[in-house]
């Protein structure tokens, strides 16, 4: 059974999240037919560990915001090269570019079907950056 239409708001939510602090190949991955644990991966790159740090914030913020989810757990903050955010019907991963590679998340989900990942307004994306800024 494909992802559901909620898993699916929830997943573009998050990748909308991520873009809006600059992540780049961002990816949403219907794995629904393969796992029984989640319904879809986010994947997302960052050039270094801050921006990682940064889209994670992004995520979390836009999925609270939008549909007033928490993470149920997080693994790897702090490290800079991957870290996961499990909402149980999706899981986020954000990872540093070279770590991407190396763990090919990509390559092993490939015959997954692929959701289209929502286009964001660069300025809305330069007005939440910059309120940002400000509240710190």
């Amino acid at each position: 059974m494909p992802a559901t239409d909620e898993t699916i708001a929830y997943a573009r939510s998050a990748a909308k999240g991520a873009l809006q602090k600059f992540a780049t190949d961002v990816v949403i991955v219907d794995v629904s037919e393969q796992l029984v644990i989640t319904d879809a991966f986010v994947i997302a790159s960052a050039s270094n560990a801050r921006q990682v740090d940064a889209i994670v914030d992004g995520v979390e913020e836009t999925l609270l915001k939008e549909h007033n989810l928490k993470p149920k757990s997080r693994e790897g903050r702090g490290e800079g090269t991957w870290v996961l955010l499990d909402y149980s019907d999706i899981v986020v991963h954000v990872f540093n570019r070279d770590d991407r590679e190396f763990y090919g998340l990509d390559r092993l989900w490939k015959d997954s079907p692929v959701i289209s990942v929502p286009e964001i307004d660069k300025q809305e994306t330069e007005n939440n950056n910059t309120d940002s800024a400000h509240h710190e």
